[in-house]
């Protein structure tokens, strides 16, 4: 019975429903209105400010969707547009029989009778011909379209593509370009203004037509006054504003950053940034005025980094300084450029030296002629030290110990931290750096240069949070943006944790404590007499023929780096670290909160007594110890190789033995005993050196003397003739050693020259004039010539 009413219901009322039916399916087809026009590029800080934007790949300054509309702009867009438009389904009856009125009566299309919802629609459709058809078309999608979204969906789809005069869209982009803010903080003059103008957008806008914008403005503030959002004081000086007078560029404080974004496949994004816009603004002012002092000396560029070490986050980023010549680099992003590393590298082999046991803080490095397959490293000032502790390796920043501490500790093994530090610019293989790893042979970027001190930070910060353990993410790449995961600010889980890390807790304290040592730039040379003043673990780097210039810092909090240099790879004089990258470091630590000091990692340490002279473990015969907290590796050190017991005369003028003097009137010393080329150089620094007695010539076994020259002999005068090429010929020098295998250091004029072991020959091109040969054998006997050179003329 129910079946058959049902049929009669439906046979009575079929037409209906079959309308209703095709109704309903024209609207399931009817496409959803839809941008898909490019955008522009946005980078906001981590407030929201705007940073910095790229203009859209079809030449509009068009903004992201905003995320809401400020409540000043949508009244007035609503009162000047579609006073009903929280109200109407998509479309008001009334405007479009008074648009038809208005249309019939004038012969013409002038009035259409839009909504705000049709608005949208008409915009998305890309400005298609004003005809009755295509106004059906609006109609039906502007109903569509309000059965999908919101009344507020459709309000920032309009305001986000509306056209605002020029090659500007949309509210947000307008607010920049002509009053240089926020939509949020417009006026109600500000925000009349600007809802004005997209109803004819090609006609009027700031700085055409001023006269005729104003007068729409004053109606419109006029209206929202008789409505009673303002009141008559606020209206009248809201008319009284001025109107801006052309589009003005948009903020660029981070224009690499902003590139970066890009690349990294951002286009058209709007991102919140890490960054702190205040403290960018006052990097880049001093950046500024930095490169305006280093210009004088032609040096044009100039990047900065300063990452958040508990957060990984990077709060300034500046890639490069603006130019006005073209041809300065400025467009470079010198924070990801691989450069020279110079120096920079040399706290890490430090560093993984004392994690292995290799090395303590103060042990003694040699720093005398070093020739290693024929490569030669000197050091800066080209003078030697003879031997020095290896902390000043770091704070004088010497190349000859630098180079033989690699050697030691093993060029594949340093190349292998250093990959798994995160420095991804060194991969070309251990065998093509070879030695030169430590001095400049391979690039950095200023990014992994700053992110693995940062990790390094971060290690000692988290030693007892994580109850000794570490994470294997500490080295993890830092942030730009605000939105990714921010470990930093909690505990990661424990099961994440490991035993060891890429570098213990305990090295790295020694290695920043060390680091605090360096002498810092002539304006910061009394920072230590003032209270107030932080301690900042730093290192500067100069790469070969003075092209980059570092320096990087690092405290429990910060972590900052900087790069001074010009682009295209020119050396400038003067152009070091320590000069011209350092006073910059400073000054930006200057600009950011002062913190507590690392705390010690005591657990990971050990209080072990050292040799005072020669900072190894000590041995027997060290006389003066110290007692330094070092890595628990540090036992492994071997203990001191140079305090030695010796046995002299009564004198203690000459080392005697039992073969030739009684053992009772032997006098026992320990002695502190350099190797001869090493304490030829260190004595010539250190005046309290001194020097092994000799042994006592009663004492020598054999007959003659332990060295002997065979050229020179006995002549004072050395004649050398010319070559054809006009140059002196060559001599070739020879001594004779009564104990085969042992090592000759050869001296002329106090250069050191070299060392031989088995043949003891050496060619030499002195000048004209007198020469002094000095020639030390392994156990500190000395052979002395003085001779003269003189030229044979034709």
């Amino acid at each position: 019975m129910q079946r058959i009413e049902r049929y009669r219901y439906f046979k009575k009322h079929k037409g209906f429903i079959i309308s209703l039916l095709v109704v309903f399916f024209f609207f399931l087809i009817l496409p959803v209105t839809r941008f898909d026009d490019p955008t522009s590029t946005i980078l906001n800080d981590n407030k929201g400010n705007l940073l910095a934007a790229k203009i859209a790949s079809d030449g509009q300054w068009r903004f992201p969707e905003c995320d809401s509309v400020p409540e000043k702009f949508s009244t007035s867009i609503r009162l000047f547009e579609d006073e009903y438009f929280n109200y109407h389904p998509g479309i008001n009856p009334f405007s479009l029989f008074r648009a038809l009125k208005q249309n019939i009566r004038e012969g013409e299309i002038v009035s259409g009778g839009s909504t705000i919802t049709m608005q949208v629609v008409r915009i998305s459709r890309k400005g298609k011909s004003r005809t009755i058809g295509e106004k059906l078309i609006e109609i039906l999608l502007s109903l569509k379209l309000e059965m999908v979204r919101s009344k507020e969906e459709i309000m920032k789809l309009y305001v986000s593509n509306a056209p605002f005069g020029g090659n500007v869209v949309g509210m947000d982009a307008a607010s920049w370009r002509y009053y240089g803010r926020p939509a949020s903080s417009l006026s109600w003059g500000e925000a009349a203004t600007l809802a004005v103008l997209p109803n004819a957008p090609s006609l009027i806008y700031p700085g055409k037509n001023q006269r005729r914008l104003i007068e729409k403005r004053n109606r419109l503030l006029d209206k929202l006054k008789e409505k009673g959002y303002m009141d008559q004081t606020s209206c009248e000086l809201a008319s009284a504003e001025t109107l801006p007078l052309r589009p003005e560029p948009l903020p660029r404080i981070t224009p690499h950053l902003l590139d970066r974004a890009v690349k990294d496949g951002y286009e058209g994004k709007k991102l919140v940034t890490s960054i702190r816009k205040d403290l960018q603004n006052q990097v880049n002012q001093l950046a500024e005025q930095k490169i305006q002092i280093l210009r004088q000396n032609e040096i044009h560029n100039l990047a900065i980094l300063v990452i958040d070490v508990q957060t990984r986050k990077v709060i300034t980023y500046l890639g490069n300084t603006h130019s006005k010549n073209e041809n300065s680099g400025e467009q470079v992003d010198v924070i990801t450029a691989p450069r020279s590393s110079g120096s920079i590298l040399k706290p890490f082999l430090y560093a993984s030296m004392l994690e292995e046991g290799e090395i303590l803080p103060h042990t003694l490095i040699p720093d005398i002629p070093t020739h290693i397959s024929n490569y030669a490293p000197k050091n800066f000032d080209r003078t030697y030290s003879g031997a020095v502790p290896a902390g000043q390796m770091l704070v004088r920043s010497l190349n000859v110990p630098a180079v033989r501490m690699l050697q030691n500790y093993g060029v594949e093994k340093f190349y292998s931290r250093l990959q798994k530090l995160g420095f991804s610019t060194v991969n070309r293989g251990p065998d093509n750096y070879g030695l030169t790893l430590i001095l400049g042979g391979a690039e950095v970027t200023l990014w992994d240069l700053v992110k693995v001190y940062a990790g390094m930070a971060a290690t000692l910060n988290h030693f007892d949070a994580y109850d000794y353990l570490y994470d294997p993410q500490e080295y993890r790449e830092p942030s730009w943006l605000a939105d990714t995961d921010d470990r930093g600010k909690k505990n990661p889980d424990k099961n994440h944790l490991k035993k060891s890390g890429i570098f213990s807790s305990a090295p790295i304290w020694n290695t920043f404590n060390t680091l605090t040592d360096l002498k810092r730039p002539v304006e910061e040379g009394l920072w230590e007499f003032y209270s107030s003043s932080r301690k900042i673990a730093w290192k500067t780097g100069t790469s070969f023929g003075f092209r980059d210039a570092w320096a990087v810092g690092v405290t429990p909090q910060y972590a900052v780096g900087v790069w001074v240099g010009n682009a295209d790879g020119e050396g400038r004089p003067g152009l070091t670290g320590l000069n011209a990258a350092a006073p910059v470091l400073f000054d930006v630590f200057g600009l950011l909160p002062a913190g507590e000091w690392f705390q010690a990692p005591y657990d990971e340490m050990i209080d072990l007594v050292v040799c005072h002279e020669s900072g190894f473990r000590a041995g027997p015969d060290c006389e003066t110890t110290d007692t330094l907290e070092v890595p628990l590796k540090g036992v492994k050190v071997r203990t001191c190789p140079y305090h030695v017991r010796v046995h002299l005369n009564k004198e203690q003028t000459f080392q005697v033995n039992s073969s030739c003097y009684p053992v009772a009137d032997m006098v026992e010393k320990k002695w502190f005993v350099l190797p001869p080329a090493m304490a030829w150089y260190f004595k010539k620094q250190n005046p309290q050196y001194r020097d092994l007695p000799p042994l006592d010539p009663a004492c020598r076994t054999g007959s003659g003397k332990l060295m002997e020259l065979i050229y020179p002999k006995e002549t004072k005068q050395i004649f050398i003739p010319r070559n054809l090429d006009g140059t002196l010929s060559s001599l070739v020098f020879e001594v004779a050693h009564s104990v085969p295998g042992t090592a000759v250091y050869w001296h002329l004029d106090d250069a050191y020259l070299g060392e031989t072991i088995r043949f003891h020959q050496m060619e030499l091109r002195p000048g004209p004039g007198w020469h002094t040969l000095i020639l030390i054998d392994a156990s500190g006997n000395i052979l002395e010539k003085r001779f003269e050179v003189v030229e044979i003329r034709k």
